[in-house]
């Protein structure tokens, strides 16, 4: 009799073959959880209820369903996440590994504390005004939040020195490579040396 797949093991699979990054496909889960409903690459995932422990997801493509089935309420308390750590491990030679070490577009619904490399496009509502700080390096810098929203909803983009300046209420912005963090509790989104901010047209 064939061992029957764990969720973790299986939505490893699911990613591997619908070609979405782990990272995405694990948020995107947690985020349909909260909230219903979440979409991932050319996934769409959806909490169906709970039964006991364990919640029912159904994952579609387009009209499609491409599986319905339950997972326990822990995979989400998971702090690595499993489905890359499956991935990690190669139980799907069959198929191709795709790499997943550069960014990927996210919307400001599916973010959450600690993640990296995302990519975002948002709207600037609010520019705070600065404050001049001493920092650890021994120098002075400006920094100050801004007050980002898509569709999805909102955060606070930490800004220093001459990014504050760069962008204007009322802008549409790209953020590349940014990660998320959290300052006095709050989630807040962070550009870093290795991130980009740049206007977009819309």
């Amino acid at each position: 009799m064939r061992n029957k797949a764990s969720p973790s093991e299986y939505l490893a699979f699911l990613s591997i073959k619908y070609e979405v990054n782990p990272d995405k496909f694990f948020y995107a889960i947690i985020s349909a959880c909260e909230k219903g409903k979440s979409t991932c690459g050319n996934l769409s995932v959806e909490c169906r209820g709970k039964q006991k422990n364990k919640i029912i997801l159904l994952i579609t493509k387009g009209e499609k369903v491409v599986a319905q089935f339950p997972i326990p309420e822990e995979f989400l308390m998971e702090k690595n996440n499993p489905i890359k750590e499956i991935r990690k491990a190669n139980l799907f030679h069959r198929y191709p590994i795709i790499k997943d070490d550069k960014p990927h577009s996210f919307q400001i619904g599916d973010l959450r504390m600690g993640m990296k490399k995302v990519n975002l496009k948002a709207k600037v509502l609010e520019i705070a005004k600065p404050t001049l700080v001493f920092t650890r390096f021994g120098n002075y810098a400006s920094v100050t939040n801004a007050l980002i929203a898509d569709e999805t909803g909102t955060i606070k983009l930490c800004l220093w020195n001459e990014q504050i300046d760069s962008i204007a209420i009322g802008d549409t912005v790209q953020i590349e490579n940014g990660s998320t963090s959290a300052f006095r509790g709050e989630k807040q989104l962070r550009i870093g040396r290795k991130g980009v901010l740049r206007n977009i047209e819309t």
